[in-house]
Formats: structure tokens, C-alpha cells, sequence
């Protein structure tokens, strides 16, 4: 199996996690040595149970973390080959990294569009540069549109996905890290979704790294994927070789009859070594 997603250059990767160690409150150990690539261009999945460290990984990219008493205390977060995990939210925002927040996170008192507005707030732009990204979120979230003026408080759950989605696209990112787009939604509202991410990747040129415990979509949209458990990746590779890993599927599907264990009991786990360096 894979170890890196592929590169078609000898560039740096476009994001790179590298080995990090993160602990809250000086004291609760979280991630422990995570290590993973983004290439420019690609969609790739981070896989995992619920506390996994997911929503940890990406909060240390977007150094969100602080905000919640977490520190990266080991390694380094680099995205366009420069160093970034010293940089404020709003500095990543201008070099182009957004993050869609877990939960959606809408302003329930604003409309649809003025939420979206809120989201080029760190760019100086005219008001026909202003009009054109909202066009271009519009065109991929016609449904945005439509409720344009509606408070987002009243409006669905998969119209406010789409909202905070819509807003970091405002801010014209070339990357975007998606916290469980598919949670609480239906089936339908998570397909819709998802294809309009690959739309953006293939159209825009947006990268996107994503958290998702719905492992078969999210592989099924992935060109990569990185499986966590317990703070620590212990499986990565093509997105279509884990979606026929026998391992992934029993420990997220449930396909045996055995009870559920750990990927320390699967027989193609690799014992990472990055954290012990």
C-alpha cells in the first residue's frame, strides 16, 4: 500500500503535517507524531472514529486550536513550502488555506447572502469582484440563491452545510479543510454535497482536505485517505485501495460477524514510526 500520496513533481507538498505532536491544557496528549500530504489539485480524506483526532489535525493547520487551549508542541505544519503554524486564522485565510468548521457555524441572525458576505471580509476587492464570487457560489449552491435572503437560522441543515461552504469559498481559497460535511444530514443532502466538492476540485482547482467518519463516501470522493485512531495515523493509501481494504471494511462497516476491534488487531497494520523520531 501506498505510503505518500503520489506527486507529479519534485515540488514540496502543497500542505504537509509533519510529525506533530498536540496537547491540551499542558496536560491531555492528542495527536501523537501525525504525518500527512496534501498534493496541489487532490481531495484527501482523514478517516476515523469520533475523537479519533480529526477536528484536532485540521484546528492544528488552521491554528484554530489556540482558541480552545491546545498547543502543537512537536513538528510543523508547512503549506506552498513555507511554514505556517505560527501564523494567525486570519493570515492563512489570506495565503489562501480556509476551514469549514464542524457543525456548520452559521451566523443564525443573518441572512444566507450575508453570511457569504462576511466570508471576503480579508479581501480588498471592488464590488463587481465582490458580485462575481457570489455568482460563482451561487452558480455551484443554486439552492443558496434561492434562500438568499432568509435568515440562516431557519433555513435546513443541509442549506447551512452549504452556507459555511459557500462563505470560505468567498474568501477564494485554493485550499479548504471540510470538518464532517456529512454530519447530521441525509443521505441525499451528503451525496449532494459531496459532488459539488469534487465539482470545486475539478473546476476550481480548490484542494481539499477532509474529516469524515462516513468512510465509504468520503473514499468514494477521495483520491487519497488517512486512516487516525487514538491520535496516531495507522493506515493510509489510494483512496480505492482502502475502499476494498477487507480491514477498513470490517472496522467501519461491520461486514464480519466478529466483534469490533482495533486496527492494532488487523493484519495489515504498520506500526507508524514517525512519532519516535
Amino acid at each position: 500500500m501506498s505510503t505518500a500520496p503520489a506527486n507529479n513533481s519534485t515540488a514540496a507538498p502543497y500542505l504537509a503535517v509533519n510529525n506533530i505532536e498536540v496537547i491540551y491544557d499542558h496536560v491531555i496528549l492528542v495527536l501523537k507524531g501525525v504525518s500527512l500530504q496534501v498534493p496541489q489539485g487532490k481531495i484527501v480524506a482523514l478517516l476515523g472514529a469520533n475523537g479519533a483526532g480529526k477536528s484536532t489535525t485540521l484546528k492544528s493547520i488552521s491554528t484554530l486550536l489556540r482558541g480552545e487551549r491546545g498547543d502543537v508542541t512537536k513538528g510543523s505544519v508547512e503549506f506552498k513550502g513555507e511554514r505556517i503554524d505560527q501564523l494567525t486564522p486570519n493570515e492563512l485565510v489570506r495565503r489562501g488555506l480556509s476551514q469549514v468548521m464542524e457543525g456548520r457555524h452559521c451566523f443564525g441572525h443573518l441572512t444566507i447572502e450575508e453570511n457569504l458576505l462576511t466570508g471576503a471580509y480579508t479581501r480588498r476587492i471592488s464590488r463587481a469582484e465582490l458580485k462575481d464570487s457570489l455568482d460563482m457560489v451561487y452558480h455551484y449552491f443554486p439552492r443558496l440563491k434561492q434562500r438568499r435572503g432568509s435568515q440562516a437560522g431557519y433555513t435546513s441543515g443541509g442549506e447551512q452545510q452549504m452556507c459555511a461552504i459557500g462563505r470560505a469559498l468567498m474568501a477564494k481559497p485554493s485550499m479548504i479543510l471540510l470538518d464532517e460535511p456529512s454530519m447530521g444530514l441525509a443521505p441525499q443532502i451528503v451525496e449532494e454535497i459531496f459532488e459539488i466538492v469534487k465539482d470545486l476540485n475539478g473546476k476550481e482547482n480548490v484542494s481539499f482536505l477532509l474529516a469524515e467518519q462516513n468512510t465509504m463516501v468520503a473514499l468514494r470522493y477521495a483520491d487519497f485517505g488517512y486512516i487516525l485512531e487514538n491520535g496516531r495515523v495507522v493506515m493510509e493509501g489510494d483512496a480505492q485501495e482502502l475502499a476494498s481494504n477487507e480491514d477498513v471494511k470490517e472496522f467501519y462497516l461491520g461486514v464480519s460477524g466478529a466483534a469490533r476491534k482495533s486496527f492494532r488487531d488487523m493484519k495489515f497494520y504498520r506500526r507508524r514510526k514517525r512519532w519516535l523520531a
